[in-house]
């Protein structure tokens, strides 16, 4: 009799443990916050403060077609600012079937794609939906792709992105999180081609990197620097190019230059052969802020991958117009004068302020600087290529107009005080078939024929009066040297100028 109740008892208990298990089984188990109160504030009205100040100070605008970002996750008081950069270029009222959200374990490598397919993320402003048909489908199909527990559990990379996305987006959408165990450039191709049917107008892809880690304040910024520029070229190569030229230098206290690394990777070996744009938004290290010194910092990018029409050079050509607030046109004539002042008196090129630095000063095109003396000339220099920062360009043409223009002797520090600084924006060129398409006054001209080539700024037109025909003439005589009808036959493009100088700034 005790042996046949042991039974009943026993077969209970294990009916009772495998209910239990069941319903285990079914449960959701939600992931719970482990940055919050470290990395960014647990005080839910706080933090959605914070993040609401974050995205209102972001100079970024909203992009036409978004189709990637790359993010930092360090601590909101550190990154938080650019996190905004990155975000702000999206718009709150997207309806994204998916969020990608995709990081580097900061744990260990594991070899696998780690999904999290046991529930929801959880934060202070609540829960963020797992898109967990999705995510299981990718761990039944590939095996690179798994659930691993602790790439989750103790992971910071994916959690410190959502409640920028939670605050941004108005309609919930519902992410993949993504963290990655791979340290090998092949897995992360593996990958790409599994990702790559998804990406897409109906998803968003978030990618979670800060850049160097420890160096001092000035190598991270060559560091970073270097590591972006490889970056928009859009090309994987570059940026594992890149990577080796920044272990090469030795630089102390370097652990890396890029903590998600291989999710940036991924990123790039899906988009490299698509029609991208890559844009740099803004950029600072831990050392611009008041919580850090410079002796070991963290580098945060903010950076978009865009999508563009498939026929690039029309859209080059009819790019919407680009214009400059009279703060950023201020800040370029600065830039400018600091620039020269520290040349002229030996110092090289002068670190630029990051708070001068908007996002249109990195925008990718040519400007011309002029000196004028007592009303006169001084020297003028400028560039029509789109391959370096606006602020870049005006540093560079702010020198060679002091001393490379061959028509003037060298510009002498002492003479800074009586000289005034003019720079010209240059707009897109855009090819022209006949000259009624040039408006006077309006646009600048440029001529090339064969090897030579000339430009007139749309500024001359104030300064000389002459017909349509005689700017043409002058300019290919004077300056393309090829005759004063070699306009003709030449190839012509306009584009325009945006023209200020420090004396427009000088009562504000």
């Amino acid at each position: 009799m005790k042996k046949v109740l042991l039974v009943i008892v026993l077969t209970g208990l294990f009916f009772n443990t495998q209910s239990q298990i069941n319903k285990n089984e079914n449960k959701m188990m939600t992931r719970e916050p482990i940055a919050a109160g470290k990395f960014y504030t647990a005080d839910s009205a706080k933090l959605q403060s914070e993040i609401a100040e974050y995205l209102e100070n972001a100079e970024s605008t909203v992009a036409k077609n978004p189709a990637a970002i790359i993010v930092p996750h360090a601590g909101y008081p550190f990154s938080g600012p650019i996190a905004a950069e990155s975000f702000n270029t999206i718009d709150p009222d997207a309806e994204y079937e998916n969020i990608f959200l995709i990081g580097s374990s900061h744990r260990g490598h594991y070899g696998k794609a780690s999904i999290y397919t046991e529930g929801n993320y959880e934060t202070p402003l609540g829960e963020a939906t797992v898109n967990l048909e999705l995510a299981k489908k990718f761990v039944n199909e590939n095996d690179i792709f798994d659930y691993v527990p602790q790439a989750h559990s103790m992971e910071h990379s994916l959690e410190v992105q959502l409640p920028f996305i939670q605050y941004h987006f108005k309609k919930e959408i519902p992410i993949v999180p993504i963290v990655l165990g791979v340290s090998d450039r092949e897995q992360c191709k593996e990958i790409a081609r599994i990702l790559e049917p998804y990406f897409n107008e109906k998803n968003l892809f978030v990618i979670s990197t800060d850049f160097s880690h420890f160096p001092p304040y000035e190598p991270a910024i060559e560091v970073d620097n270097n590591s972006a520029e490889a970056i928009v070229t859009n090309n994987p190569d570059s940026l594992e190019k890149a990577m080796k030229e920044n272990e090469q230098k030795k630089i102390s206290n370097l652990s890396t230059s890029m903590c998600g690394w291989t999710s940036v990777m991924t990123l790039m070996e899906i988009t490299q052969d698509k029609n991208i744009d890559v844009k740099k938004l803004r950029y600072r290290n831990s050392g611009d802020t008041r919580f850090m010194g410079k002796d070991e910092v963290v580098g945060y990018w903010a950076i978009l991958f865009e999508r563009q029409n498939q026929n690039r050079t029309q859209q080059s050509s009819e790019k919407e117009e680009f214009s400059l607030s009279g703060k950023e046109k201020k800040n370029l004539a600065e830039i400018a004068r600091n620039t020269l002042e520290s040349y002229l008196a030996g110092k090289g090129m002068p670190e630029i302020p990051k708070n001068l630095i908007t996002s249109n000063l990195q925008t990718e095109c040519g400007a011309f600087v002029t000196l004028n003396k007592d009303g006169q000339l001084r020297g003028c220099i400028g560039s029509f290529e789109v391959d370096k920062p606006l602020y870049k360009v005006v540093q560079e043409m702010a020198v060679a107009a002091a001393v490379d223009d061959a028509r003037f002797p060298t510009v002498a520090e002492e003479e800074l005080k009586d000289i005034d600084i003019e720079i010209s924006v240059l707009t897109p060129m855009k090819k022209i078939h006949s000259i009624d398409e040039f408006e006077l006054g309006k646009h600048g001209i440029y001529i090339k024929k064969n090897n030579r080539s000339g430009t007139f700024l749309p500024q001359v037109a104030d300064k000389a009066d002459w017909t349509k025909e005689e700017f043409l003439g002058h300019c290919a005589r004077d300056k393309a040297h090829i005759g004063w009808d070699g306009w003709k036959d030449a190839e012509l493009y306009v584009y325009e100028a945006i023209v200020f100088s420090e004396q427009d700034f000088v009562n504000l």
